[in-house]
């Protein structure tokens, strides 16, 4: 449990470091197991990540039970729940504030396919899923249905949520997202750019499985 906690640590600090999400904002993730309960170690509430201790890192239960004694989880712990709880194939989760994902969000636009890699994220497009107040289970409903065949979505004057089979995969689509929407928003101030054909799209998804650069 110590080395998953860990784990969790060195991508939150990611999230600052690599400036996907400054200060306190953003949260990660990781699908665990403890005395046999099936849940997810969490980052805390309010916390700065780069003083972290392995200790500070919360397990919360599918069910939605934590220590009531110790830290609370991060305030967004729901989505990350029903996230685990509605994607099997769901073992890390990244949720950022980053910069271009919140500046497209805010207009509550979805990333078209104006280039072929926003299909890394699972589909044709990334979703941008409606309001909600953050913690709340309508966020998490909004967001699921974002996620509907997608391992991204974008958050509606938010930020960004991705899942993968590991942190390291989850954290690189988090980046990926980022990256397509700096690209989106400048390719935006010259005009509408070029979107591909959901016809190219179904052909770009068959062959990105096999993707490794």
């Amino acid at each position: 449990m110590i080395k998953l906690k860990k784990e969790v640590i060195k991508y939150a600090k990611k999230l600052n470091s690599t400036n996907l999400s400054i200060l306190r904002s953003g949260n990660i993730s990781l699908r665990a197991k403890f005395k046999n309960i099936e849940g997810f170690l969490i980052t805390p509430s309010g916390r700065k990540y780069e003083t972290l201790l392995p200790k500070e890192i919360v397990f919360v239960s599918l069910d939605g039970n934590y220590d009531k004694d110790g830290l609370k989880p991060s305030s967004e712990w729901k989505f990350h729940q029903d996230i685990y709880l509605e994607k099997n194939e769901a073992n890390a989760i990244v949720h950022a504030h980053s910069l271009y994902a919140t500046s497209l969000s805010v207009h509550g636009k979805l990333i078209p396919a104006f280039h072929y890699m926003v299909a890394l994220a699972g589909g044709h497009d990334i979703k941008c899923s409606k309001y909600a107040t953050f913690g709340t289970r309508a966020l998490s409903r909004s967001i699921i249905k974002a996620l509907k065949d997608r391992r991204a979505c974008l958050m509606s004057n938010h930020g960004q949520v991705a899942y993968g089979d590991d942190l390291g995969k989850a954290f690189e689509l988090a980046e990926e997202v980022e990256n397509l929407c700096h690209q989106y928003l400048e390719a935006k101030k010259i005009g509408n750019p070029n979107i591909l054909s959901k016809k190219e799209m179904i052909s770009v998804l068959k062959n990105i499985k096999n993707y490794k650069n």
